[in-house]
């Protein structure tokens, strides 16, 4: 990512429109009116900067640790989530997150649990060389391409118009910190130390090489809803001037990006385009309705973008 872009180059992947036209005036009042060091654009992940559908790639991830573990320990097969893993129970999966957009988390604590399980004990160096060892290699399953290469080329534009323009960008995702940490950089040029996300909590054991910290089958904090300004404000000291987001679990965030008398930008993703990506609203019904009543810049991927990835 380099920072050379200009109000006549930038968004090159974007179509002409209203949403376009907001971001640019946007930037422009911005680079004016307020100090670089207030600058802060915070973006989820999933659904706003890398595709979700039809599963968030980390679940896939998890899925198929939780697969292997069935396999070699029968008795998991019956006990949900490694039933739905072993079994491809995608609508299982799916029916979970949609309860959790709708606010029932009663089988998204179901998950969580065996979301911990799955990597109880591990050191974090070696989660996150099999987070990108994975992110590399696997393939999206219907699009056919790498993982690493299902992040939207507008978003990756706006990030970069950001920079150029003294802008410091965060990811603020309800998916897990150190899974999204290794490739943060290279893909959104936002360095690992300014990826906020959900953890597990982690445990420090003495060694003779200096010490291990570990994964522990217990959470830490899901930075989604309400939690995700409370980790903004933790990390940055700052209400960020621009939000973006695509699901009802950003409600809180970009609401969090209001600045009486600063100019401020709440995005918010749709997914309306079949042909090229997918076309849902499902745990967006809500982040839809504020959108409308509060005005902020939906972004139609239908309309509003030349390309996709």
């Amino acid at each position: 990512m380099t920072n050379t872009t200009t109000e006549n180059t930038a968004l090159a992947s974007w179509r002409d429109g209203a949403a376009k036209r907001a971001v640019l005036e946007f930037v422009r009042r911005a680079s004016v009116e307020v100090p670089a060091e207030e600058r802060v654009a915070v973006f989820d992940n999933d659904g706003t900067l890398w595709c979700e559908k039809p599963m968030p790639i980390q679940l896939d991830f998890i899925l198929r640790r939780l697969t292997a573990m069935a396999s070699a320990d029968p008795a998991l097969r019956v006990r949900q989530p490694w039933q739905a893993a072993y079994d491809r129970d995608y609508a299982w999966l799916s029916a979970v997150l949609d309860e959790h957009y709708a606010g029932d988390d009663r089988n998204v604590r179901v998950l969580a649990a065996g979301i911990l399980a799955a990597y109880d004990g591990i050191t974090v160096e070696d989660f996150e060389a099999q987070s990108e060892q994975f992110l590399r290699e696997v393939k999206h399953p219907t699009l056919g391409r790498e993982y690493l290469r299902c992040t939207y080329a507008p978003m990756i534009d706006l990030l970069d118009h950001l920079a150029a323009n003294g802008f410091t960008n965060y990811i603020a995702s309800g998916g897990g910190r150190d899974f999204m940490r290794p490739i943060s950089q290279e893909v959104y040029g936002i360095p690992r130390e300014r990826v906020i996300g959900s953890t597990v909590a982690l445990e420090y054991r003495s060694d003779e090489r200096g010490g291990t910290i570990i994964h522990r089958a217990e959470a830490d904090y899901l930075d989604d809803g309400p939690e995700k300004p409370v980790r903004i404000w933790s990390r940055t000291g700052r209400r960020p001037l621009l939000a973006a987001g695509n699901s009802n679990g950003d409600i809180a965030m970009l609401n969090f990006a209001q600045h009486p008398g600063k100019p401020s930008l709440r995005l918010l993703v749709k997914h309306d385009d079949a042909e090229r990506e997918f076309d849902y609203i499902a745990g967006s019904e809500q982040a839809l309705k504020e959108a409308e009543r509060q005005g902020w810049t939906v972004v139609s991927v239908r309309d509003d973008w030349s390309t996709v990835f």
